[in-house]
């Protein structure tokens, strides 16, 4: 007995490397690496993998390996932050890594435990499993404030097949993905060994193929004439461990104005453009002493800035967007909502602040306060517009559908991703930015700080980018919208109806194969 438990310690720890690596390589078809046939192949491993575990508890241990092994890959970028002001928060950088991957891997352990229990066998619980991953994808974007990172189907943002998320959103794509990695773990586990599997795998191919192709025809489809009007995105280009110091922080405020001042896109025309976006918290003053620099900033512009400024009221801290109008005034001001935990603000923070705990990415106060929601702005002479800051563009929820708001025009996106460096962080962000722009029918315009500034069609098309590390300007037309999608119209329900459709064929299939054991009770 001795020699079988020194035995099974021994071949511990290798298996847990594998499952690790099998779930980092799932994590291949994120950005910037774009492999997705390398992700389908390393689902369809786990699928079969979990499976064919003994126990429901072994199950989902399994599924808790592969998981953290995904997350920790796709998330490595979540030290960045800590590493800006690496002497005080430097230490936290390995502990924030190893939570976000163990968090993200119980999304996955626990539909395996529950894919163990209900599955009648190994091909039913893979069905399951895969059902349980696409409805955890989906709860990611709500439970605990909501994280839609990495989801399963972003490994399609880049390739025609996102054009799909016009009709189901994200979870459609993560649908997609997770039928096309249970195809051939499925038919390995129903008894026809490796033939079985390949012919999964040629299922799972054509499904591919069909979606490739039903997203190339959309691509081809139409677009509505693009908007007469110029707009100027500002990429400053401010290293956030210089932004705010006395020395540099008039040096970046002097470059966004050097930047505005541009003359315009030869290719584009005379003038001045209709707008200047610049990026979230582009200055180092609060719009409350804003006051002075207005006259200079419209004097740059020559044109209506949307600019990411920080304000105050009442005692509360905002991050904002503020409209710097052409006469040197202040128009229109709408206050992020969707902030991020302990990043800008801490819960109970308050109570923390007199310990010293303040949100790290807050540079007033202890962190910020949250806005009232999402707003459609307009401005002279151009069509209206939703303002994102920042992680407001990876909820889909905290779009202005369904909230008895005007559908916009177009989304703008203001965002300092220099807080996510340089490894893939900025990458992953700019392709959730672009399935924004596929799901809704909107073009999606984006001033990043140290990049990747974009001007986005509404089938999420970049039509032009400044690259990290790079200051300077995109001078873009407005693309047009489209017709509202059917994502837009319905949302997730769809997506959410076809789910319970299959669980419930999941569970009618459950029921024949349990009557037909033997020593079952038959009516």
């Amino acid at each position: 007995m001795t020699g079988r438990r020194a035995s099974r310690r021994a071949a511990f720890l290798p298996r847990l490397a594998a499952e690790v690596a099998l779930g980092a390589c799932a994590a291949l078809g994120q950005a910037p690496w774009g492999l997705w046939p390398v992700t389908l192949a390393a689902l369809a491993a786990m699928l079969w993998r979990v499976a064919a575990a003994p126990s429901p508890r072994a199950a989902a241990f399994r599924a808790l390996a592969m998981g953290a092994g995904h997350f920790a890959l796709a998330l490595f970028w979540i030290i960045q932050p800590f590493l800006v002001e690496a002497d005080i928060y430097g230490w936290m950088a390995p502990f924030a890594l190893v939570l976000m991957a163990m968090g993200g891997g119980l999304f996955w352990a626990a539909p395996a435990w529950v894919a163990h229990r209900l599955g009648a066998d190994a091909p039913g619980r893979a069905m399951a499993l895969a059902l349980g991953i696409v409805l955890s994808d989906w709860l990611r974007g709500w439970l605990f404030t909501g994280f839609p990172w990495a989801l399963t189907g972003h490994v399609w943002i880049g390739t025609p097949v996102a054009q799909l998320a016009a009709w189901g959103g994200a979870l459609g794509l993560s649908a997609l993905t997770m039928a096309a990695a249970v195809l051939p773990a499925s038919a390995l586990h129903g008894g026809h060994g490796l033939r079985g599997g390949l012919r999964g795998a040629v299922l799972a191919a054509m499904l591919v193929a069909a979606a490739w192709f039903a997203g190339l025809a959309r691509l081809a489809g139409p677009l509505p004439a693009d908007n007469g009007h110029i707009i100027r995105l500002v990429q400053p280009n401010a290293d956030q461990t210089l932004k705010w110091s006395a020395q540099w922080a008039p040096v970046f405020h002097a470059r966004l104005l050097e930047l505005s001042a541009l003359p315009l896109d030869p290719r584009l025309g005379t003038g001045r453009p209709a707008a200047v976006i610049w990026p979230e918290t582009a200055v180092p003053f609060l719009l409350n002493e804003a006051g002075p620099a207005l006259p200079e900033i419209a004097a740059a512009a020559g044109a209506p800035v949307l600019a990411g400024i920080q304000r105050g009221e009442d005692g509360r801290w905002f991050n904002s967007l503020a409209v710097l109008t052409p006469d040197a005034a202040i128009g229109a001001v709408y206050d992020k909502f969707h902030l991020v935990p302990f990043g800008e603000y801490i819960p109970w923070g308050d109570a923390l602040a007199r310990i010293g705990i303040g949100a790290f990415a807050a540079r007033q106060g202890n962190g910020y306060s949250a806005g009232a929601g999402p707003q459609v702005l307009t401005l002279p002479g151009l069509p209206p517009f939703q303002p994102l800051i920042c992680y407001e563009a990876i909820f889909e929820h905290d779009l202005a559908r369904g909230r008895g708001l005007p559908r916009p025009a177009w989304l703008v996106q203001i965002t300092n991703d220099a807080w996510f460096g340089t490894w893939t962080g900025p990458y992953q962000h700019l392709a959730q930015a672009r399935l924004r722009a596929i799901e809704t029918g909107l073009p999606l315009l984006r001033a990043a700080n140290t990049g990747i500034s974009a001007a986005i069609d509404a089938r999420g098309r970049v039509r032009g980018s400044l690259p990290l590390g790079q200051a300077g300007v995109i001078d873009a037309r407005l693309p047009a919208a489209l017709a509202p999608t059917l994502w837009w119209r319905w949302g997730d329900a769809p997506a959410l109806a076809l789910l319970a459709l299959a669980l419930g064929g999941l569970m009618l299939r459950r029921g024949r194969i349990r009557r037909a054991l033997p020593g079952a009770r038959n009516p």
